[in-house]
């Protein structure tokens, strides 16, 4: 029996059986199927969340060694000295330069930020950037993520000019004259018996008693049964920032002012008053509770004053993902030749958002525990066809046996009926996969991914991921091939006189 007549006597028998092929080929299809859609939308999250973290740190950074590990306490402490020539070395380097999309310095420092006419504060991250380097990096869209960012509106703008998080609007009660929505104002202070207490404005006014008059001691301190006022600026930073002016009432059109205290490189704090240009969700809530973004020139003066300034961090935003181990390698040879008296690494962008690789774990986990699940279906269900198909063709396998077909031959029969099946459902399942794919891509949904605070389009990569969707169909052809073999391993094997005289 020529190759060629096993392929057509099993297709012939597959379609003897119409009814059952079919809905053991469905079951194949809509396996598959829902095994794409899930790595698409897997491989959606990954970019997704690459691009985010691309956009905002850049793929590489070249860092102190114990920043990482430490500069959450005192990330000043871990500034590099003399940055701006390794960062003119970095872009001069030609192996390099046409790898590199953006190549900026950023610095970070901790403090409060208050607003002094309601006497609230919290406490801050600050970030200074070079508002033209990010507004390049934000422009960043190797894989077409369908995020749009705001403009960095620090471009151009004022040296005292700063954006902060949504949620430091809201803290600090500057969403009003920054039209930020959905941002409700606090209750009213109460008492211990419900009763609302004084407004800020009616504390400082005439309504509140006596214009300028000073509050007893008792009262400055809270009587007992009243409420603090929550988030109250502590009285040496009031004191602080009445000296530096920032406490003077603005005009109702003004941009709102806070007062940014911070410790300074020496350790004596330092207090400046920022003009707030804009709140922009930073897309973590983690990192919008927190963010005052300043620019990079007014940070140095705000932390280093007249010493040299630094940088906690040379950001690395390369023009194609795949060239970062090359980059990475490049510039480890690069600072090991540059004389910086410091020890300096170089960090990537897994390695500096661990949230982002435990998340593509989990994902992985689940692919992989949903592919093992489906797969055993498949392996089943595909099993259970031939066994019928052996006990319904007994008499046949018995009669080409007799005419001299080798225990070989019905093995490859039934083996071949596997890979078709499985064939013709890695087929079918796969356009299925796309046509649904298309559909949600174009529906306008939206979903909010953990940890983020900003709503993304619901997207399904499926058409584009060939290796993904390529992989993924061989392997279900190879289950479904294999499940037909113990079938085929027992039809092999039944007594020809047996098989003959089955009813």
């Amino acid at each position: 029996m020529t190759k060629a007549s096993d392929w057509q006597l099993a297709l012939r028998n597959l379609l003897r059986n119409r009814r059952r092929s079919l809905s053991t080929m469905l079951t194949l299809a809509i396996g598959l199927a829902a095994i794409l859609l899930f790595g698409g939308f897997k491989t959606n999250i990954n970019y997704s969340m690459l691009t985010a973290y691309v956009r905002m740190g850049g793929h590489l950074q070249v860092q102190h060694r114990d920043y990482y590990l430490y500069g959450s306490g005192d990330p000043t402490a871990y500034g590099i000295a003399g940055y701006d020539r390794l960062l003119a070395a970095i872009r001069a380097d030609a192996a390099l330069q046409p790898l590199i999309e953006v190549a900026t310095p950023m610095l970070r420092f901790g403090g409060i930020a208050s607003h002094s006419e309601l006497g609230v504060s919290r406490t801050v991250i600050g970030t200074g950037f070079d508002p033209a380097d990010v507004n390049r990096m934000r422009q960043w869209n190797e894989f077409s993520v369908p995020i749009v960012h705001p403009r960095f509106v620090l471009e151009g703008a004022p040296p005292d000019a700063a954006v902060v998080g949504l949620g430091v609007a809201r803290v600090l009660q500057i969403c009003r004259p920054l039209h930020v929505p959905d941002c409700p104002a606090p209750a009213a202070a109460t008492d211990g018996l419900g009763a609302p207490g004084p407004s800020p404005q009616a504390a400082a006014g005439p309504a509140g008693g006596k214009a300028g008059a000073k509050p007893s001691a008792k009262s400055s301190a809270g009587s007992p049964g009243k409420a603090a006022a929550p988030n109250a600026l502590p009285a040496d930073v009031a004191a602080l920032a009445l000296a530096e002016g920032g406490a003077r009432p603005a005009p109702d059109n003004a941009l709102p002012r806070l007062d940014l205290l911070v410790s300074s490189g020496r350790g004596a704090p330092n207090v400046a008053a920022i003009n707030v240009l804009a709140a922009q969700d930073q897309g973590f809530k983690e990192l919008d509770e927190v963010s005052v973004i300043v620019q990079l020139g007014f940070a140095q003066r705000l932390v280093f004053g007249k010493a040299p300034p630094r940088a906690t961090a040379l950001m690395v935003q390369l023009k194609h993902t795949a060239a970062q181990p090359v980059a990475a390698a490049r510039l480890r040879t690069l600072l090991a030749g540059f004389d910086t008296g410091q020890p300096l690494v170089v960090r990537d962008v897994e390695e500096l958002n661990p949230f982002y690789v435990q998340s593509l774990r989990l994902f992985d986990v689940i692919f992989g525990f949903i592919f093992v699940l489906i797969g055993g279906i498949v392996l089943f269900t595909v099993g259970n066809t031939m066994n019928a198909a052996v006990v319904e063709r007994t008499v046949e396998i018995g009669t080409l046996r007799a005419i001299g077909l080798r225990q070989g031959g019905v093995r490859r029969l039934f083996v071949t009926e596997g890979f078709l099946l499985g064939l013709a459902g890695a087929v079918v399942g796969s356009a299925s996969a796309v046509v649904i794919a298309w559909i949600v891509n174009h529906s306008g949904l939206t979903w909010l991914p953990p940890g983020s605070s900003e709503r993304l389009p619901l997207q399904l990569r499926v058409l584009g991921e060939n290796a993904a969707m390529l992989a993924t169909s061989l392997a279900l052809i190879a289950i479904a091939t294999l499940s037909a073999w113990w079938p085929a391993w027992r039809a092999a094997r039944l007594n020809v006189v047996e098989a003959l005289r089955h009813a």
